[in-house]
This record gives structure tokens, sequence and C-alpha cells, in this order.
């Protein structure tokens, strides 16, 4: 049973009808904040690459199927899926095949903006209906492309449908805050904060068992979906310490000044402490041990390599020099993947005065962010055993 009352984060079909990152294309959008991210993806695809270099393949005799999970609603999904088909027609053309048709399905929760990914994408090139006519036309897609709404917690997609699964960024997501976070009565309820990190260890494994129980039903639902012989690569926010308290990067970004700026709101009287205690961020960075168990528990997919891979920090500044740059661009990159959230928690009018203090606080550390704001990242390398 999910709790009753106004937290907007417990129950986890609520979370699911409302969390996307922030759409549109705004400052404060997903699409305009996304650039780390997709510098993280760029110095990861000799990976990437590597996963696709393990399928073994044969003369194709139905199209080749690529799914992005969590794909939100920037340029970054649709870069992917080009270096995916791109490296798999190049293989396919090696081994003295003739290229397959490919698809492409972007999938997100139903809340995503779709809209605005949807007209990012290239036009399909369409000559007659020749796919070999498509693969060779600049500036087109050569794939077909749908949208899938819904939680990758459960079934997405028919069985033995998928040839590639690729999920970045998105797997610490939680698909709701614990429910013992928020019960008054339990010693994992987070009295005072709205994420886990510095929180107590009860607090902290309630965390940790949410996103084990989360990742196991992906894995147990993508092995359902997924083409004998299919890889999936998987990227997630990840830790180094042992201690789920610490939460590297991730701590940095919502337990410091986002936490703090929402103690200002309190002290200040705009909003009382239990209306911030009902907020926590469903985010969880595991630590490489928390994901090997889970794999392995599940045992459908065989690892190729899982590793903590340094992404760098989350913030992209033309003038490190420049604090208020540094603190409007903390501010917007929390606002594009928690504004959702918090608007809908608080409004509007709170809203702004929260990230407000945020931007302040962070341009009054901007030369400690830059130098201590280092996000790094869980990569999985897995196939279909």
């Amino acid at each position: 049973m999910a709790l009753k009352g106004d937290n907007v984060v417990v129950s986890g079909m609520k979370l699911e009808r409302m969390l996307s990152m922030k759409g549109g294309k705004g400052e404060a959008s997903y699409a305009n904040n996304s650039q780390a991210q997709a510098r993280h993806a760029r110095s990861m695809l000799h990976l990437l690459e590597g996963t696709l270099d393990r399928m073994q393949l044969e003369s194709p005799e139905a199209p080749f199927v690529v799914a992005d999970l969590g794909c939100s609603c920037g340029s970054n999904t649709i870069y992917i899926i080009d270096v995916i088909i791109k490296h798999m027609t190049k293989r396919y053309e090696a081994l003295g095949y003739e290229a397959p048709e490919f698809s492409a399905f972007f999938s997100d929760l139903p809340s995503n903006d779709f809209n605005t990914l949807f007209q990012l994408l290239p036009p399909l090139a369409n000559y007659g209906g020749s796919m070999e006519e498509c693969l060779a036309a600049n500036g087109h897609r050569s794939y077909f492309a749908a949208g899938v709404p819904g939680s990758f917690y459960r079934r997405l997609f028919p069985a033995r449908s998928i040839d590639v699964f690729h999920s970045a960024f998105s797997l610490h997501w939680l698909s709701q805050v614990p429910e013992s976070v928020m019960d008054k009565r339990s010693t994992a309820y987070n009295k005072g904060r709205v994420f886990i990190h510095g929180a107590n260890e009860s607090t902290a494994n309630a965390y940790r068992k949410q996103f084990q129980a989360d990742l196991a039903g992906f894995l147990r639902s993508r092995s359902h979906e997924m083409k004998r012989g299919g890889s999936m690569f998987l990227v997630c926010l990840g830790r180094t310490s042992v201690d789920p308290t610490d939460q590297g990067g991730a701590g940095l970004l919502f337990g410091t000044h986002f936490q703090d700026a929402w103690a200002d709101l309190v002290q200040e009287g705009l909003i009382n402490g239990e209306k911030r205690d009902k907020f926590n961020i469903p985010v969880y960075a595991p630590s490489l041990q928390d994901f090997r168990e889970v794999v392995e528990a599940d045992g459908s997919f065989e690892i190729n390599k899982l590793e903590v891979f340094s992404g760098g920090s989350p913030l992209v500044v033309n003038q490190p020099d420049d604090a208020t740059e540094v603190g409007r661009a903390l501010a917007n990159s929390c606002r594009s993947v928690s504004g959702v959230l918090v608007d809908a928690h608080i409004g509007d009018r709170l809203s702004e005065e929260l990230f407000a203090r945020i931007e302040r606080r962070a341009t009054s550390h901007a030369k400690e962010l830059l130098e201590q704001l280092q996000f790094f990242h869980i990569v999985a390398s897995l196939s279909f055993a």
C-alpha cells in the first residue's frame, strides 16, 4: 500500500505518471541542460562498441531492433541510436552480409516530452521503399522509429523482439521512494532531509533495497524481451564508496545546496518542516557490489564488463571564473531533472523560490563546486545468457 497524503513521490504509480526530465526547449529544460550527459556518453562509446562487437551475427532474416530505455527528450538518445545502427551496419557489411532494416524504439515514462524528442528526429529517407537507399541518404534517418511509453521496471515489448537494449543515466531513478523513508514510525524516516546523502544507515538501506528490487524487475523484464544472443549496455550514476549514505556526485547535487535551499524555505516560513519531509528525491547511486549482486542473482545475463567510470562534472560552463554562470548552471541542471517533482509538490511559485535559493547558494560556492562536483557511473555490458 502506498502512503496516503500529499507526498507526490511515495506511490509508484503517482511517480510513474509525473516523473520526467523537464520538457520543452527553455533555459531549464533537459534538452538545454544535458550537454554533460552527451560528453559522458561520448567518452564511453568505445565500451558501447565493445558490447556490440560481442554479438554473434548471422545473415539477417528480420529487422535489427534497438531500444533506448529512459530516452528523455533531447538529442542524446538520437545520437546514440545513430552510433549503434552505423556500427552494426559496418559489422554486417564486414561479414559479407547485406545490412538488415533497422527499427529503434524510444522509451520513457508517459509523462516524457515525446513531442520535443520527435521534432528532433531527422526525416526517414524514402526512395521507393528501399532501405539501402535510406542507409545512403545523408541527413536522413536510416531506421524506423517509434515511441514506447511505460516504466522499464516492467515489460514493454513482445517476447524475443529486441536485439540491443541501451539505457544511460536512468537506472538510478527509483520506481518510488521507499515507504519506510516517509513513515514517521520507521527508523528509516528521513526527517529534515530530501535525499539520502548523509542520512542514517536505515534510510540508506531502504533506498538500497528499493534500487535492487527495481533493478531485478528491470532485468527480469528484459530477459523476456531480448532475442537470444542479444546484448545490453547500461549506464547509471554510481559511487566509489562502500557507504550508501555517501552518494558522491549525486550527494553534492541533491544533498548540499539543493537540500539547504529547502531548509531556507522552512526557516523563512514559506513551507513547514513536515511539507519538506514529505519530499525525497527517488535517486540511488549504487556501488559495483550493489549492481553485481542483482545481476548474478537474476542469472539471465552474462557480465562482459562491470566497472565504475569517471564521468567528470555535470556542469558545463563557458566561463568557469564567472561565479554567477556556475550558480545558474547548477540550478538549471538540478531543475532540469527534479523540477517536475518539485513543481508538483510545492507549486510553481514556491518552486521558483527554491531554485532561486539554489542558484544563490551555488554562486557563493562556485569555485568549490567546480573542484568537487564529479560524477561516477556504473557501466555494465551484459549478454543474454
